[in-house]
């Protein structure tokens, strides 16, 4: 972990905290409801900044994982219940009319959500959208181990996943996860398959969310292993794997496949050096190995044969930010059936602050730095509108439930709920913490 990482996560979490509880602040005031405090970062014992302006105390916590706005007559985090004991006062939240209060509440989420629309709306404006398409792997894919699990194989093009057209591959790899089907042309036929929650659960064991298929790539010695077999039978840096045994190999997958059944024995090597064929004695090592890495200029130059940059005018930016901004949510909410699902054990993989800082790049990278920030702010948006008390959520169920029968709910109710909310988020808070702590400790980031 670096300051720099630090720098951009702390950055990020407080533009977003700062605006989410905007989003709470502003109607407060537009409906005359006092504020008492507002605050970034949270502030147990002692603050490191804090001045008070028109009745609302504005300060900056020690705690560097939030912020809130403490807004009189309301239940809160802070349980500080000494003021409801007493009647209402009108400039009290609890005075107001429902109608009001659930706008109150709907602010932050509000605010994160079109923030977010507002973030991908001008990337996409201004730095246009690099990604890699699928249907430009002109070979189809190589799969990993965990891939083949999945229901992938070697060869396969991706054309759709759960029956909307995969187009890009940086988000079908992570769509794939959380898929019940995927539709691939194999063999010159389009096979549709279900996605195998075993393989799912492999490739988040072993790191490969993001790389358990690639484009297909041609087998070319690069560096030669000291005493190997490769250097041994006399292979140099650029020579072509293009067959073994008389079978034609044209990719590195096909290459790993073959040697397989060939460990400990020697095969013929058909390669091309110099665009003029030979043929190679060689031995197979006990592992299925000759001895050399591959070439990665040739893969790293058949991975951006299928980069494409798409450049939006203005108005095509505003709808695609939205697109955008919803694409994630659904993403988020998709996460919950591998999260909580016991076979593919998503749960292990959920980080922390710790996590996400180590995932922050290690020089200043503003185009990732508002993308992150716009994601996060889709996350916020979503965990807050999630029916917990202590959350937004929580609150506004309680008041749709107010507005539908015409009565408030009980302030003993409210009191335990807001308390059963807290212990419960203190101690999530506490397992991804102690996660975070783990993995660091373990070295498993």
């Amino acid at each position: 972990m670096t300051l720099i990482q630090l720098f951009q996560f702390i950055l990020s979490i407080s533009i977003l905290v700062i605006l989410h509880e905007l989003g709470h602040f502003v109607p407060a005031k537009l409906f005359k409801t006092k504020v008492e405090k507002f605050y970034l970062f949270f502030d147990p014992w002692f603050s490191l900044f804090k001045t008070k302006i028109g009745g609302t105390e504005y300060g900056i916590g020690w705690l560097p994982f939030g912020g809130y706005v403490k807004i009189a007559g309301m239940v809160d985090e802070s349980m500080d219940t000494e003021q409801l004991k007493k009647p209402a006062e009108p400039w009290e939240f609890r005075s107001k009319p429902a109608w009001q209060r659930l706008i109150i509440m709907m602010g932050g989420v509000t605010v994160n959500f079109f923030l977010a629309w507002l973030i991908y709306s001008s990337l996409s404006y201004f730095k246009g959208e690099t990604f890699h398409e699928n249907t430009k792997f002109e070979n189809g894919v190589a799969v990993s181990e965990a891939g083949k699990k999945m229901g992938l194989e070697n060869g396969d093009k991706i054309l759709k996943i759960d029956g909307k057209p995969a187009e890009r591959m940086e988000t079908s790899t992570i769509n794939m996860l959380f898929a019940n089907e995927a539709t691939v042309l194999r063999n010159g036929k389009e096979v549709t398959f279900p996605v195998n929650e075993d393989g799912v659960a492999a490739v988040l064991a072993e790191n490969e969310a993001k790389l358990y298929f690639s484009p297909r790539f041609e087998v070319v010695v690069d560096s030669l292993l000291p005493k190997g077999s490769a250097q041994a039978a006399g292979m140099i840096k650029g020579d072509k794997i293009v067959g073994i045994n008389g079978k034609p190999v044209r990719f590195f997958d096909e290459l790993g496949n073959e040697l397989s059944r060939y460990k400990n024995q020697n095969v013929v090597l058909d390669i091309e050096r110099n665009n003029i064929p030979q043929k190679i004695d060689i031995k197979v090592d006990e592992k299925g190995k000759l001895g050399f890495s591959n070439d990665m200029a040739v893969a790293q130059k058949e991975f951006e044969k299928s980069q494409v940059t798409k450049h939006y005018t203005l108005l095509e930016a505003i709808p695609r930010g939205l697109t955008r901004t919803i694409d994630v949510l659904t993403m988020q909410i998709k996460q919950f059936k591998i999260i909580f699902n016991t076979k593919t054990e998503g749960y292990k993989k959920v980080s922390g602050p710790i996590g996400i800082i180590k995932q922050m790049p290690e020089t200043i990278n503003w185009e990732f730095f508002w993308s992150f920030t716009a994601m996060f702010s889709v996350w916020l948006a979503f965990l807050n509108l999630i029916p917990i008390p202590g959350l937004d959520g929580g609150h506004v169920v309680f008041t749709l439930w107010e507005m539908i029968t015409g009565k408030p709910v009980p302030q003993k109710v409210l009191e335990n709920a807001q308390m059963i909310g807290v212990v419960f988020l203190l101690g999530l808070m506490i397992l991804i913490f102690g996660n975070d702590i783990v993995k660091w400790i373990t070295g498993k980031f």
